[in-house]
This record gives C-alpha cells, sequence and structure tokens, in this order.
C-alpha cells in the first residue's frame, strides 16, 4: 500500500502549508532528488504489522514520560514514534514498530534502528539537505522509507503529513491501521518557538482532517476541533 498514488488529493494542502509558513517547494523537490539517489525501494512487507492493528502514535511532547506510567502496552499491537520519542519509549523498556524523523535530532538513534532491523520513515524536505547527505548513506537502505511532502518520486514516498508527530499518523493510516491512540502530544506547548507553534497548528489541522477520512474520533482533538478547517487548503494559522 502507498499513499503517493493519492498526491492529488494532498497538493492542494501542501500548496497551502507552503504558502502560510512561506517556505519553498523547489527546496522540498530538491530534498527528494538528493534523498533518491541514496535510497532503495521499501518492502512494504516490512509493516505488515499495521495493517489492521491498533497502533500508538507516541509524540514527543515532554509530558510523553509522565503519560507512560499509565501506558498499557498490551492495549495496542504495534508502536508509531516521532522523532527523540523513540528514546523515551526505550528508556521505559519499549520498542517501536517504526521511527517517524526528519533527523533533526537523535539521528543515531535513527541509523542505529536500521541496522537492527527496524523500519525508519526519514523525511527530506528543504532544510535537511546536509544532514541527508551525511546519514542517510549510513543506514541500512533496506530499513529506510524515505519520504517526502512534495510530489514522489521513485524510490520517495508521499505518505501525508507535515510534521513527524502527524507523519506518522499518516504511516500508521496508510498502511491500514484499524485504530489510532495518541500519546505525548502537546499541541500548545509553550516551550517552543513561534514557528513550531504554528507547524503545531498544522499538525492538528491535518489530524482533524485525518480523522474525518477514517471516520474515527481522536481525543487529542476534543475541545480544539471548532478552530479548524473542514477543507484544509483552506487553513491558515495567521
Amino acid at each position: 500500500m502507498s499513499y503517493s498514488c493519492r498526491f492529488s488529493t494532498w497538493e492542494p494542502i501542501y500548496e497551502a502549508i507552503l504558502a502560510d509558513l512561506g517556505f519553498d517547494r523547489s527546496a522540498d523537490e530538491t530534498a527528494r532528488d538528493i534523498a533518491a539517489e541514496m535510497a532503495h525501494p521499501f518492502d512494504h512487507d516490512r509493516l505488515a504489522d499495521l495493517d489492521g492493528a491498533t497502533v500508538a502514535v507516541v509524540g514527543a511532547a515532554p509530558s510523553l514520560s509522565a503519560e507512560l506510567a499509565s501506558f498499557e502496552p498490551a492495549s495496542v499491537d504495534a508502536i508509531v514514534a516521532a522523532s527523540t520519542a523513540v528514546d523515551v519509549l526505550a528508556d521505559h523498556g519499549l520498542s517501536v514498530d517504526l521511527m517517524v524523523t526528519d533527523l533533526d535530532k537523535n539521528v543515531e538513534t535513527a541509523r542505529e534502528l536500521t541496522h537492527d532491523g527496524t523500519p525508519v520513515a526519514a523525511h527530506a524536505h528543504g532544510d535537511n539537505i546536509p544532514t541527508l547527505r551525511e546519514w542517510l548513506p549510513q543506514f541500512d537502505p533496506e530499513w529506510m522509507l524515505v519520504t517526502t511532502q512534495a510530489e514522489p518520486r521513485d524510490p520517495i514516498e508521499n505518505v501525508g503529513g507535515f510534521t513527524d508527530g502527524d507523519r506518522a499518523a499518516f504511516i500508521s493510516d496508510a498502511f491500514g491501521a484499524a485504530e489510532l491512540r495518541f500519546l505525548g502530544w502537546n499541541f500548545d506547548d509553550p516551550s517552543v518557538d513561534p514557528l513550531k507553534a504554528r507547524k503545531l497548528r498544522w499538525a492538528e489541522q491535518l489530524l482533524y482532517w485525518l480523522e474525518g477520512r477514517r471516520g474515527e474520533r481522536f481525543a487529542i482533538l476534543d475541545g480544539r476541533r471548532e478552530s479548524l478547517a473542514d477543507d484544509p487548503s483552506t487553513f491558515s494559522t495567521n
């Protein structure tokens, strides 16, 4: 299963994100093309355990450690975690089925996971081209799914999503998850800078769109839906 064939659905939303945040589509496309030189086609069977599964979509909010105190691993079938959430989970004795990262933090963790046989979805975008050049060759390419937010080009895929966290939810959806549960999320994190705060607004908007497509209600959006758009291509953080 691949989200790549649905880029026509994603593209208007992507264009709205670019316009709202002032990002450059050509830079994303350059990053995609550079990554394509180092990536192999990803075997989707490596994520077959997500199909029909109850998936914990784990964000890297500061609240994660506290939330894990009451988390029951047996309540989910798989864990898909964003960025440094993988390290926090490991500190609590929990492994992941997939790490989702744009390589801006704990890149060594991502590299080691691929060499240990755990898939990593590594995202290429206009701001991380030097990191892509340095680190992607160090990953085990058989366990590396490289993603883009621009138009996909083999072997680079577009699964939807913008931040590591919401992209983890989109990947879980694309690979057939039956139910998504969320922990380690804080859309109002006061510790982030203004740009990150706007990215988090987009993350909640995209999750609102995703829950509608799935016919599911994500508890983390309770009390927040009124400020979000039914059509995310019309959404703006300004």
